[in-house]
């Protein structure tokens, strides 16, 4: 196993594996939230069994954690290995000739949604965790109702945080844009589809962060005093 990670096939197989996980997980998650926006209750009923079911909490939690450290540590290692491929004395042709402004920027697009899980972690995971785990309530509720759809009204008050929001996801769609198509690639399954995948690569790149972007905000907007 640890040869497979040593190759350069290897490494870009398991990226592309983790690639797959992360953008299913998107769907799912846009999927929950973006009831917040028909249906309060909706919302709040997801979010409370998402957040107390066991399998959810201790198997496919844990599970999605190393998938996004595992994804962007093997990205920046990957952008290393490539860069130090690329600086040799020979290759003279600019960038620009061979590859899209996308692909060039891998690196930094990650960083800008990297940066942004953060403060997504900071905004509702840590929060959470806090709330059943150290605090001890497991009920999802405050003062006899859910709190779910309240607490993530709050978070989309202030302007520098929905704008940080809609920053990460713009950047998510250009990352997006290359990364779908190259995780079909890395595995070899483009032959003969290419130009399919790629027109259902631009779509969920486009529709996916463009839904987050829409749920932002919609409860900025919309706030419920």
């Amino acid at each position: 196993m640890s040869g497979f990670f040593k190759s350069s096939i290897g490494r870009k197989i398991a990226m592309a594996l983790s690639a797959f996980f992360l953008m299913f997980f998107l769907i799912i998650h846009l999927a929950v939230n973006i009831t917040s926006i028909f249906s309060a209750n909706l919302f709040n009923e997801l979010s409370h069994f998402m957040g107390t079911n066991p399998l959810v909490q201790f198997a496919l939690q844990p599970v999605l954690i190393f998938g996004v450290i595992f994804h962007f540590v093997m990205g920046f290692v990957l952008e290393i290995k490539n860069k130090k491929a690329r600086d040799i004395s020979y290759v003279k042709n600019a960038g620009s000739a061979n590859s899209t402004w996308m692909s060039r920027n891998m690196i930094w697009s990650g960083a800008v949604i990297l940066a942004f899980i953060v403060l997504h972690f900071i905004d509702f995971w840590f929060p959470e965790i806090n709330t059943k785990y150290i605090v001890g309530d497991m009920s999802g509720m405050h003062d006899g109702e859910f709190r779910y759809f309240h607490e993530l009204q709050e978070k989309f008050l202030s302007p520098a945080r929905v704008s940080a929001y809609v920053l990460a996801f713009v950047f998510l769609a250009l990352h997006l844009l290359h990364g779908f198509t190259s995780a079909f690639q890395s595995i070899g399954s483009t032959a003969g589809r290419k130009k399919t995948l790629q027109n259902i690569g631009k779509a969920y790149s486009i529709l996916i962060p463009f839904g987050f972007i829409v749920i932002a905000l919609y409860h900025h907007f919309n706030h419920i005093h």
